[in-house]
């Protein structure tokens, strides 16, 4: 019965998951989608444009395009419950240096914003005429390869900050919020890659500040499992004194 649970639950992430980044890149991809709409429109023949209700090749055309887009962030949320979640989370936490660890993530993260493959990704991202200029295909196949590249580039943008969603548990709507404002103010401003530069600083500082165990950063609460360690033994302690505070004010009063 477990293997049925487990697909489920997997599944349920899956969904939830793909749910959350569509409502994360709505701002930022609404830009791509209107483009090529208005593109899809002019390449369409008029027969195609006159279809009664919209139901056609063009409908056809844009819901492959959105739905190739999310299947790749679809597949990128299974390989991180799979490949993190389900087996790394529990080896880091069983090394003791889960500080060190999620700290150095964040530095990766951090790094990772002033590389040239995320300023090649944020430039197509800024610019969906460019995109489209450079990846236009006709047909359905098109819409099919379009929305792929769409969301290979967006992935190449923007995995460093839903790794740290995944990696340190920070799922919660604030954070989800934040990230969202910092994907839309580097797709929407022209000079993103400042706002890319600007975050990528500030994780490094704190991934930096992590790993020297001055802060936790793990919504898993990784760092408190060591003082929920240390909890027991101080709580002896103060039985102990306790007991030996009886033991003396019995003594006294025997005296």
């Amino acid at each position: 019965m477990a293997a049925p649970q487990s697909a489920l639950s997997v599944s349920l992430f899956v969904a939830v998951w793909t749910a959350g980044m569509a409502a994360m890149m709505f701002p930022a991809i609404s830009p791509v989608v209107l483009l090529y709409n208005r593109l899809a429109k002019n390449s369409d023949s008029n027969a195609t444009l006159l279809v009664e209700g919209g139901k056609g090749p063009y409908s056809v055309k844009m819901v492959l395009f959105i739905g190739c887009y999310l299947a790749v962030w679809a597949l990128t949320g299974l390989v991180l419950l799979l490949g993190w979640s389900l087996l790394l989370n529990s080896a880091i936490a069983a090394t003791g240096l889960s500080s060190i660890i999620y700290g150095s993530i964040l530095v990766a993260a951090g790094a990772y914003q002033f590389s040239p493959l995320k300023a090649k990704c944020l430039g197509y991202c800024e610019s969906p005429m460019s995109f489209f200029m450079r990846r236009w295909r006709n047909g359905t196949l098109g819409a099919v390869t379009m929305g792929t590249y769409h969301g290979l580039y967006c992935l190449g943008c923007c995995w460093s900050y839903f790794l740290l969603m995944v990696a340190l548990g920070w799922m919660d709507i604030l954070w989800m919020a934040l990230f969202a404002g910092i994907i839309f103010g580097e797709k929407m401003w022209s000079r993103g890659i400042w706002i890319a530069r600007a975050a990528g600083i500030g994780l490094a500082i704190a991934g930096g500040i992590a790993a020297l165990g001055m802060i936790d950063i793990s919504g898993y609460g990784a760092m408190t499992s060591d003082q929920g360690m240390q909890e027991p033994s101080s709580m002896q302690d103060r039985m102990e004194d306790s007991g030996m505070q009886d033991q003396m004010s019995d003594g006294g009063m025997d005296m």
